[in-house]
């Protein structure tokens, strides 16, 4: 009973930034409505449907519209993949007109991602596909920026209600795209699991932290993916990263990874339990921050 109350005071509240909860063209353990009932229940505050392949405002306004007895806030975003038409304005502007919170640089779209992911599945991917993906590249020969890119920052820079995220991107284009979003201002910045895939190491991290980027951490890499990132990168963030950058978000909902909450608890928990990160560092990384970022302050 005494760890039932202390784990719903644990995730009362909580904002969960990265969950992926159909439907999609990927097949996932829930959907966005199973999602909302479940946060509901344990008293979530609020958490971001992301989808590799369409744009998820449609069912974040759904479960905000119908679902009675709500108490949790679901938002959506758009990936500028592929099955969106990539990187362009126009259709940034339509998920913004529609309640877009997250514009992601391209993910299973991106150079990096499918280069990353030769020989072997991506968990979070589609199997029904068969069309392959054009990779996306957004850096010109001379490493800088295309000019559609520059085009989708400068788009966010004037909506201080829009998170411009990373994505799948390399450490290059990563890299460019932050810096260019600080130089025109973007409120909110959002490094998706630079650790992995993006391939960043501390001292880029803390770079970026600087420049007003969201560090995110992800439970899913380092519980559940098939080769695990070692729990230490963690910790190490929260010692290196100011606690006022450092988000941690559940990136689940896979089909054959665990339910987003179970694995928001087990991650923070572990983090508490063994590595010396305290109920406040959680609290700020699930909480304050997330709502910051989502504006719900």
């Amino acid at each position: 009973m005494l760890n039932e109350i202390i784990t719903r005071d644990l995730l009362r509240g909580m904002i969960d930034l990265h969950v992926h909860a159909g439907p999609s063209v990927a097949v996932r353990k829930l959907d966005a409505i199973d999602m909302t009932e479940a946060a509901n229940a344990l008293e979530y505050s609020a958490f971001v449907v992301k989808d590799h392949y369409y744009p998820t405002m449609m069912s974040a306004e759904l479960c905000n519209n119908h679902i009675a007895g709500k108490r949790v806030k679901v938002f959506g975003g758009i990936a500028l993949n592929n099955s969106v038409g990539g990187i362009n304005i126009k259709t940034v502007d339509c998920a913004y007109s529609m309640g877009a919170k997250f514009v992601y640089m391209p993910t299973v779209s991106s150079k990096q991602h499918i280069d990353t992911h030769k020989g072997h599945a991506f968990p979070g991917a589609s199997s029904r596909e068969c069309v392959e993906e054009n990779p996306i590249y957004y850096l010109d020969e001379d490493g800088a920026l295309e000019r559609s890119v520059i085009e989708v920052i400068d788009y966010v820079s004037q909506r201080d209600d829009l998170v411009l995220a990373t994505g799948h991107s390399s450490l290059e284009e990563a890299d460019a795209l932050i810096k260019k979003a600080h130089e025109l201002g973007v409120k909110n910045i959002y490094a998706n699991h630079p650790f992995y895939m993006i391939g960043a190491d501390i001292s880029k991290m803390r770079e970026w932290a600087d420049l007003g980027a969201y560090i995110e951490i992800n439970a899913c890499v380092f519980l559940f993916g098939e080769t695990p990132t070692p729990m230490e990168t963690a910790k190490l963030i929260f010692d290196e990263i100011p606690l006022d950058r450092i988000v941690i978000a559940s990136d689940l909902g896979q089909k054959n990874n665990c339910m987003p909450i179970k694995g928001m608890e087990v991650f923070v928990t572990a983090l508490m339990n063994h590595y010396n990160i305290s109920q406040e560092q959680i609290h700020h990384a699930t909480k304050i921050n997330p709502a910051r970022i989502l504006d719900l302050y």
